[in-house]
């Protein structure tokens, strides 16, 4: 090959040769990235376990509609709700006041479709008073039981060590004596009344919640969101209310309706055993009172028995609703 080839081919290649490639300009990083460089979601602090709740929730929410039982529950509930707070109305006299001929049986006159007591006493008048107290003393005391009892659960269950060993200690105490015995101990030493009796429950009441909150908290707190909680720097108030609280609430709604029906259980049977407030009418009262009648004036008895019996078959038919709506294990068959 000549000289003026090779040269040839030397232009050639240098026209054809590839320019370099330019780097892209780099878009300064903004103080508001996430300090993770490989995170795929950038709003993941504002995230929280709340609304990964509130989306089950409303999965939860369409099972327990369509459980017929669970409806039935709740609709005998409302009813008797709605009797309570229309109760001063029908009736704005006292129900402990004599108002008719005594013994007069269901029927007999229409000024008293539920007849009369011992003393003339209307029934209708106490049954539907009566649902006031037995509702009262069944939600406040749940309430009160359910608030300490999650506030010492979780305390216990999500710091653990000394705090949890104290803790369950003080459980320990409560769940030693019976509690019923203890319960009729806490009345009989104070003033009968219905605030003395909701108290006494709550304070018997709350250990259950307690142990049931500490050993959610123990299983929850060392799951993966919980750590990514505690590594971006979260407080311990926000951790246990907004991340865990959320994740353990559904045993903790099903405890809560069968605490109410036991609530109202165990005034019946204070009242039932003279050691409920004489100052107002109840459904235990109503019982007690009509227990020696038993055999010449057996509604007496039946009629408030039969509310305590429904009022408590409709709060454990909610129960098992919320089960099965609120339990993993049902929610993955669905």
């Amino acid at each position: 090959m000549s000289t003026t080839d090779i040269g040839t081919l030397r232009g050639v290649a240098a026209e054809r040769q590839i320019a370099p490639i330019e780097a892209e300009p780099v878009a300064p990083s903004s103080p508001a990235d996430p300090a993770w460089s490989n995170m795929k979601a950038p709003d993941a602090r504002s995230q929280s376990s709340s609304a990964v709740a509130v989306t089950n929730g409303r999965r939860a929410l369409k099972v327990f509609l369509s459980n017929p039982n669970a409806l039935f529950g709740t609709g005998f509930l409302a009813l008797v709700i709605i009797i309570a707070f229309i109760a001063p109305i029908l009736y704005p006299d006292d129900p402990l006041s004599m108002v008719g001929r005594p013994f007069l049986w269901p029927g007999q006159n229409p000024d008293f479709p539920l007849g009369t007591d011992s003393l003339g006493r209307d029934v209708l008048a106490g049954i539907l008073h009566g649902s006031r107290i037995s509702l009262f003393v069944g939600l406040t005391a749940t309430a009160l039981g359910l608030t300490f009892g999650v506030l010492v659960g979780s305390v216990a269950g999500y710091f653990g060590g000394w705090i949890d060993d104290a803790l369950v200690r003080l459980i320990e105490i409560f769940q030693t004596l019976p509690s019923f015995v203890l319960l009729v101990v806490l009345v009989a030493i104070a003033q009968p009344s219905a605030t003395t009796v909701t108290l006494a429950i709550a304070v018997i009441s709350w250990p259950t919640v307690a142990r049931l909150t500490r050993a959610e908290f123990r299983a929850i707190r060392e799951k993966d969101f919980v750590m990514a909680a505690r590594s971006l720097g979260y407080g311990h108030m926000r951790i246990i209310f907004r991340e865990i609280l959320p994740n353990a609430l559904p045993p903790i709604i099903v405890t809560s309706s069968v605490m109410v029906a036991t609530a109202i259980l165990m005034e019946s049977a204070l009242s039932f055993m003279g050691l409920g407030d004489p100052n107002v009418v109840s459904w235990g009262s109503m019982i007690g009172t009509g227990r020696e009648l038993v055999r010449t004036a057996w509604y007496l008895t039946a009629l408030p028995g039969l509310a305590i019996v429904f009022t408590v078959l409709a709060l454990n038919l909610i129960g098992d609703g919320l089960n099965d709506a609120l339990n993993p294990r049902f929610s993955q068959d669905r």
